[in-house]
């Protein structure tokens, strides 16, 4: 699921929170509920807007599964300039 991160004018945080792409968060109570924290001395009804971010990408590597195999055999059947099978 992808992470977003949203503030909250009222108090001045910024929290990152994992959710569907069709979903939005529109208070400090679902934002805090989502994230799992505690909403302190700000309203819960407060509104709060999701920031524009570059986006998380998610790699192979960050997953823990190491790196992609090499597309290439090992008995060295590898075709010049990528182009096998075209």
């Amino acid at each position: 699921m992808p992470t977003y991160d949203y503030r909250c004018d009222a108090n001045d945080r910024v929290i990152e929170v994992s959710h569907r792409m069709s979903e939005t968060l529109s208070t400090w109570g679902e934002l805090c509920a989502r994230a799992g924290i505690e909403p302190g001395d700000t309203a819960p009804e407060a509104p709060v807007h999701r920031l524009a971010t570059g986006g998380n990408l998610v790699t192979s590597t960050s997953l823990g599964s190491g790196t992609a195999p090499s597309c290439c055999p090992s008995a060295g059947g590898c075709c010049s300039n990528g182009m096998c099978g075209l």
